[in-house]
């Protein structure tokens, strides 16, 4: 794994929080209420960690996702 490729704090502890969620889902909000930040969703996205899952109609501003195998992985590699 490239340095380029090494998850941030940031980005681990959220996909962290999708290993115990049916299917992988990842948190729209921190354990704090916040809303996790775009660019941590879009990076972890970009590097194939995470996916998009399914779109809200009560809220399509949201972007939900779910934890890929690659992310598993990284996961796994991290720890």
């Amino acid at each position: 794994m490239t340095s380029q490729e090494k998850p941030t704090d940031m980005q681990i502890q959220w996909l962290t929080r999708g290993l115990s969620q049916p299917g992988g889902k990842l948190p729209l909000f921190d354990s704090e209420g916040q809303s996790i930040n775009p660019a941590t969703v879009q990076s972890c996205i970009r590097h194939g960690w995470a996916e998009p899952w399914f779109s809200n109609p009560l809220k399509p501003d949201w972007l939900v996702c779910k934890l890929t195998k690659k992310g598993r992985e990284v996961l796994e590699s991290h720890g």
